[in-house]
């Protein structure tokens, strides 16, 4: 799976979690799941720069 999956994965966990209650769980896979994002987003950026894409 690539990076932007894996954090949509964590965010629906997190989702899920706080909506059962589970508030400490739910903000560590949030964090995970923002981490992955802006880690995926990074990767992007450094993609499009090198004309990866072109």
């Amino acid at each position: 799976m690539d990076l932007l999956s894996w954090a949509l994965v964590f965010a629906i966990v997190a989702v899920i979690a706080g909506v059962l209650g589970f508030t400490g769980v739910a903000s560590a896979f949030a964090g995970i799941a923002r981490i992955i994002f802006f880690i995926f987003l990074v990767l992007l950026v450094i993609a499009l720069l090198s004309g990866a894409f072109a």
